[in-house]
């Protein structure tokens, strides 16, 4: 089969460089490994009630593609800015190491450390020799404010969680660099109707195969030509590769000849995180705070919980686990993992704490498609190592969150880089408000 380009993924990278190219008269067709399309944004409704098992929020609305096309494609939004484990905004509820919730003036001075810390991060970021870990900067920053003890521990424990949370990875495997484009403006908004109303959204109209699992992409100088599993013989004159940076560090694809040295290297330099959930509905909610957070070791896989029946409207709570603790739980059952999580919510809240009346748990590392949740500054990385992922290797270019150093590991991320990858083939411009017509 021929056509102009072959996209390879369907999920928000892949669907938006085909329809900003299809929008402008090229023949595409989106080549896509699962059965359905999406990839990391997946919207399930097994609960009874929608929900994202990827991707779920618009981090930071201003100036965000994303919040545009939200109101373009009629998308309906919920503010709830608690998503990238800020420890300000809606009410959070804080439970000391014993599981008791702390009362408000310890938790006032918590917080208040958070902030102290926060604010003294970015110079010792700027500061530190290349190689530095995020956890070494953390402690620093708390050794030089001479905190010791548990409220040392608190703080650096809360930093080590936000990097599980923001990039699916321990906080001494992440660069101290690893959090700089992570600061967002303005609120989050999450979506009652699930993430997955933009895929339908931007898929319409498009030539998507599923079940078409790509294995080689080879190029010439006239041409590409992908193969998958089956024998299928795809040709185009160019081709986009929007799979994870896990499936890349897997070499479950072969390019010949193989991609660019800077490509190459940045795909060895990069770290891939998992950000795992674990959905429990209940009878009824027996919680009254927007976010649940353990302190102590008691909290080191099970310390956030999220109140979904805000979005919802049913009573949804959602473990949030990354990192270190996220790969473990995928080992277990999910008998093993629910009973973990009840065993949790059972400290805090007491033991009358209901069984789930059922339950959804992901596990992204063990996807073969996916391989993890999203891409993060591994030590010796450096944030240009995104953009070079996006560098053109001849006829081929990669595209997806990965290689959006702006905002890598976002949803937003994914859609620019997919806009980015189109105009380099059509050597023009499509913008985001382009995306909303239909395609011919």
């Amino acid at each position: 089969m021929g056509v102009d380009v072959i996209v390879v993924g369907a999920g928000i990278a892949g669907l938006t460089t085909a329809r900003a190219l299809a929008l402008n008269g090229a023949s595409v067709v989106v080549l896509e490994a699962r059965e359905r399309i999406g990839g990391r944004t997946w919207t399930d409704d097994a609960l009874g009630v929608p929900v994202d098992l990827g991707a779920s929020w618009i981090h930071g609305i201003d100036g965000n593609p994303l919040w545009s096309l939200a109101a373009a494609f009629d998308i309906e939004t919920v503010e709830f800015t608690v998503g990238s484990f800020q420890f300000h905004g809606r009410p959070i509820a804080w439970h000391d190491p014993s599981g008791a919730r702390l009362a408000d003036a310890p938790s006032d001075a918590f917080t208040a450390d958070l902030h102290t810390v926060d604010a003294l991060l970015p110079a010792a970021v700027d500061a530190a020799a290349p190689g530095t870990s995020y956890a070494d900067v953390v402690a620093s920053v708390v050794e030089s404010l001479g905190w010791v003890d548990s409220r040392a521990r608190r703080v650096e424990e809360h930093m080590a969680h936000r990097s599980e949370d923001l990039c699916g990875a321990p906080v001494t495997d992440l660069d101290a660099h690893g959090l700089d484009e992570e600061h967002v403006a303005g609120d989050e908004v999450v979506f009652p109707g699930g993430y997955g109303q933009y895929v339908t959204a931007l898929a319409a109209g498009l030539d998507v195969r599923t079940h078409a699992v790509v294995t080689l992409v080879e190029q010439n100088d006239e041409r590409v030509r992908v193969t998958t599993t089956d024998g299928a013989v795809f040709c185009a004159q160019d081709v986009v590769v929007t799979v994870p940076l896990g499936v890349l560090q897997s070499g479950d694809v072969r390019f010949d000849p193989p991609l660019v040295a800077p490509v190459a290297g940045a795909v060895e330099r990069l770290g891939m995180g998992v950000y795992d959930k674990v959905f429990l509905r209940f009878p009824s909610t027996f919680w009254d705070a927007w976010v649940i957070r353990q302190q102590g070791t008691a909290g080191t896989d099970w310390h956030s919980w999220y109140d979904m029946s805000r979005v919802t409207g049913e009573p949804v709570l959602a473990a949030l686990v990354g990192g270190d603790g996220a790969r473990r739980l995928e080992t277990l059952t999910d008998q093993e993992v629910v009973a973990e999580g009840m065993a949790a919510l059972r400290r805090m809240y007491g033991p009358d704490v209901p069984t789930p009346d059922a339950v959804r748990v992901t596990r992204w590392a063990a996807d073969p498609f996916a391989r993890g949740s999203y891409s993060y500054l591994h030590l010796g990385a450096s944030p240009d190592d995104h953009d070079l992922l996006g560098t053109p290797s001849g006829r081929v270019q990669l595209a997806g969150e990965a290689t959006w150093s702006d905002d890598p590991a976002t949803v937003h991320g994914a859609l620019a880089s997919g806009l980015r990858a189109a105009n380099r083939i059509l050597d023009t411009t499509v913008g985001v408000e382009d995306l909303v017509r239909p395609v011919p």
